[in-house]
């Protein structure tokens, strides 16, 4: 546990038989009241820091060489983002009303066991993500090394760790060991790192964005380029998964938000920091990349316009002392000024990295495998397992094909978690009505007690009209093209809606539902507003809850 003071403060608002339970941890706990201190600002810094990562700013990027334009590419984005956002929000409530973490909140749902398997899918999609974030951020520290120290791409020879040359295995092992070491020091860390992350990134793009615009002369000729797409159905071919895609990059968190919510000071500050942090942080830092690649692609006119959109290869021309073609002198003159500039940039691609990384893929899977066994895996533990996990799944092989990224990893997840989001809101909005007996979430014989096989049929059901679609997009099987084909596009959509229709009519039948209504009663009540975070419990009489009773 890494606060046992917040553990103390917990159980002091729950009742005494939780401390021992074996479902329960100090970093599962509900955060006492006094400690969800979280404003707009927090919450909109944590989103301002997420979004300005590498994959952000190459979005736009995959969407343009697809044939879009660049104002088809922004208004997907800016599109995907809004869809997202509702979940998101809808998942975040409970988090700020109860002060309870995701794999707490999937209880009710689908059970104290059950909870278990949407909790280890959303940690295995995080680990996925989180070593996509340290490879890049590696490779990233690997091109401004070897810019200042041309040695460094040499070290080695062609030796290779588990298909990594050794300097981007060096990089890829600094960057992780960064990232795990930040997360160690606990949630409060990753709180102030999120708030002074935020505005030193977006310093940072927006001197990039000065400066390239300043040299090249203007906007560059993206801007005139057209759509590659003679007709509409053309375009809504690759519209429609784009926008899945878009979905599926923050599907992740519309499940885990809680982890973060559950600290907030009121559902105000959450739904007003994570409105104003998302949407507008997407499409203007998608844009911003628009503009730079564009005044890149003209300036860099012997350059690859493809490998314009990683930022790190725009950096990398401009603090290189050998000059780009077409150039007869670098395009920094002076080698003091190059150098600073690399360390800034460096800096600049670290921050925004880790940030992004250590509140998007590691809080929520350390959380997670802290549920599966809470006695034994603590927050700082589920942390490492992630990491490790990050390793094992080779990274590198997920971006060699930035369609494959798109349509098999983006998409492909999209369908696994859109289920289980539809589950998660339809179950806390509409079958418990946004009341909870947090005791029982952490009692192996409460009234969450077991697996809720409704839950259970409603993902399997959400997920099955993907999974041929799936299995043909990664090359596994062949056929087609036919109604998968045509249903895969709409993954997220498809699960969400299927699952959520399937867990709300077997929930009307379920002893695990509602069909007993429970009297709760409002403790711990916050006087600081009416939408304060309290804890709800069931009035009980001299009688205990078995499993096989009704939920409320």
């Amino acid at each position: 546990m890494h606060d046992p003071a917040l553990t103390r403060e917990a159980l002091a608002e729950l009742p005494a038989d939780i401390s021992t339970s074996p479902l329960f941890n100090g970093d599962l706990a509900p955060v006492p009241t006094r400690r969800r201190t979280w404003s707009t600002w927090n919450f909109a810094a944590l989103w301002i820091s997420m979004a300005h990562c590498l994959p952000t700013y190459m979005l736009a990027g995959g969407l343009i060489a697809m044939g879009m334009n660049w104002w088809q590419a922004l208004g997907t984005i800016a599109l995907g983002n809004v869809i997202v956002l509702i979940p998101i929000l809808l998942n975040a409530h409970p988090g700020t009303k109860h002060g309870i973490p995701f794999p707490v909140l999937a209880r009710s749902s689908f059970g104290t066991v059950g909870a278990n398997v949407p909790a280890i899918l959303r940690a295995v999609v995080a680990c996925g993500w989180f070593g996509i974030q340290t490879y890049i951020g590696g490779e990233a520290v690997r091109t401004f090394l070897a810019a200042a120290w041309p040695a460094f791409n040499e070290i080695g020879g062609g030796a290779t760790v588990m298909g990594l040359g050794m300097p981007s295995a060096i990089t890829f092992g600094i960057f992780w060991v960064l990232n795990i070491a930040i997360i160690l020091f606990g949630m409060n860390a990753v709180r102030v790192f999120e708030n002074w992350s935020a505005p030193l990134v977006l310093i940072m793009a927006v001197w990039l964005l000065w400066w390239i615009v300043g040299r090249a002369g203007g906007l560059g000729p993206m801007f005139d380029r057209p759509s590659s797409f003679a007709t509409n159905a053309d375009f809504w071919k690759a519209f429609v998964p784009s926008l899945t895609g878009m979905i599926g990059f923050w599907a992740t968190l519309s499940l885990n938000i809680p982890d973060f919510t559950r600290f907030g000071s009121s559902q105000r500050a959450q739904l007003w920091g994570q409105t104003l942090g998302l949407p507008t942080t997407m499409f203007g830092f998608s844009a911003m990349a628009v503009v730079i690649t564009s005044a890149a692609e003209g300036l860099l006119k012997g350059t690859d316009p493809k490998t314009l959109w990683d930022p790190v290869v725009v950096l990398g021309h401009i603090t290189s002392s050998v000059p780009p073609a077409g150039f007869e002198a670098p395009l920094l003159a002076d080698a003091g000024t190059r150098w600073a500039v690399a360390l800034l940039a460096l800096l600049g691609v670290a921050v925004a990295t880790i940030a992004t990384n250590i509140a998007a893929n590691v809080v929520s899977p350390a959380n997670d495998f802290a549920n599966c066994a809470p006695r034994l895996i603590s927050f700082r533990t589920g942390g490492v397992i992630t990491g490790v996990v990050g390793i094992l799944i080779m990274p590198w092989k997920l971006l060699a094909n930035p369609e494959a990224y798109i349509f098999n990893w983006l998409v492909g997840y999209g369908a696994l978690l859109g289920p289980i989001a539809g589950i998660m809101v339809v179950d806390y909005w509409l079958v418990r009505r946004t009341q909870l007996d947090v005791p029982d979430l952490y009692r192996p014989k409460g009234r969450y007690a077991g697996t809720n096989p409704v839950a259970l049929v409603a993902l399997v059901a959400g997920v099955a009209p993907n999974i041929i679609g799936f299995l043909r997009s990664v090359k596994v099987m062949q056929g087609g093209p036919d109604l998968w084909d045509a249903l895969y596009p709409y993954s997220w959509f498809i699960g969400f809606a299927i699952a959520a229709v399937v867990y709300r009519q077997g929930m009307r039948r379920s002893r695990f539902g509602a069909a007993q209504a429970l009297r709760l009663t409002q403790q711990n009540s916050s006087p600081r507003d009416s939408s304060s975070p309290a804890r709800l419990v069931k009035k009980r009489s001299t009688a205990r809850t078995t499993p096989g009773q009704a939920m409320e």
